[in-house]
């Protein structure tokens, strides 16, 4: 499956955002999908996941409360609002897919990234 983020961009602290993330194939909705973050010379970060069926959802610490991730399964499309932003959610967002029934699935099991989108929170 091929995935297309988008909707990142510069927003002041405390601002909002959403994210969308595009997928090429009609079994998208057999995937479970997250987004992750990654900020230069660190390690990717899971920020949330959500379960195949769009039932069950799963958030970093960090972002619980402020962020929210859907998806449509008939518009192959996955979503993460993001509210109350602050300048350490600053990174590169990325959108995952895995052929997993888990909720949140074990890292290696996200075999399909997306190119990521640039979200930059200024104070």
């Amino acid at each position: 499956v091929q995935l297309q983020a988008s909707g990142g961009g510069l927003v002041q602290a405390g601002g909002s955002l959403r994210l969308s993330c595009a997928a090429s194939e009609r079994t998208f909705s057999s995937y479970g999908m997250a987004w992750f973050r990654q900020v230069p010379g660190k390690e990717r970060e899971f920020v949330a996941a959500i379960s195949w069926s769009g039932g069950s959802t799963h958030y970093a610490d960090s972002v619980r409360d402020r962020f929210a991730i859907s998806r449509d399964n008939a518009k192959n499309m996955l979503y993460l609002q993001m509210n109350n932003l602050k300048p350490e959610d600053t990174a590169v967002y990325f959108c995952a897919a895995a052929a997993s029934t888990l909720t949140l699935a074990p890292l290696r099991e996200y075999k399909y990234w997306g190119q990521g989108t640039q979200v930059t929170v200024s104070s």
